[in-house]
């Protein structure tokens, strides 16, 4: 299982991803500033964790992909279209010589579909579903997100669930996954929210109930 950790969240109508900067090989902190979720397209994004190059040569190659597929056809494939040409390619490297230890979170929206949330494993098994997470930090949060989602959840409060796994994973897991970025996906495009930190923590955030 992957020392980073990715996080996501589906709305009614929006997708949010959170992913810690953390770079590290082994057992040594290297950075606190690596992006690990990218654009694929105005309304599309994916999050990925597993070893360093792959991920960033996988996610350029999708990303290049789908680009020439807007560019040939004028417009872009849904998310879970998308979803199954990521996982689909995935799986086709398993059986070559290059084979890809990416594991991903795949999150869209599109106006006809809705929003859309792909868990994506190391081995192109995919599933559309409402929250999910990779790496060691996502084990504290499956209880946290099982109990705080709800069908009718706001981007807030969709932060607000972020958070409590966020502070869950800094009080459970030795390794030190103290800064996130925060994305979100709808019918406005893709755009970056404020990071959560420990200086973006609070007790509120952290009681139980909303």
């Amino acid at each position: 299982m992957a020392l980073e950790t990715i996080l996501g969240i589906k709305g009614p109508d929006f997708v949010m991803l959170a992913s810690e900067t953390m770079q590290a090989k082994s057992l040594i902190f290297m950075k606190d500033d690596q992006s690990k979720i990218h654009r694929l397209s105005d309304f599309s994004m994916i999050a990925t964790v597993g070893d360093g190059g792959d991920t960033l040569q996988f996610t350029d190659f999708i990303s290049k992909n789908l680009h020439l597929y807007k560019i040939a056809n004028g417009y872009h494939l849904s998310p879970r279209a998308t979803a199954h040409f990521t996982r689909k390619n995935l799986a086709d490297y398993i059986r070559t010589n290059t084979r890809y230890q990416v594991a991903m979170l795949l999150a869209g929206y599109d106006a006809v579909e809705g929003p859309d949330l792909h868990y994506i494993d190391s081995y192109g098994a995919a599933q559309s579903i409402n929250h999910a997470g990779h790496g060691w930090g996502s084990i504290f949060c499956g209880s946290i997100l099982q109990r705080f989602w709800d069908q009718k959840l706001s981007q807030d409060q969709a932060v607000s669930i972020l958070k409590k796994c966020v502070a869950e994973i800094q009080k459970r897991l030795i390794i030190n996954q103290r800064n996130w970025d925060v994305f979100v996906v709808d019918g406005s495009g893709m755009r970056q929210l404020e990071s959560i930190n420990p200086a973006s923590l609070n007790y509120d955030v952290l009681s139980l109930n909303w």
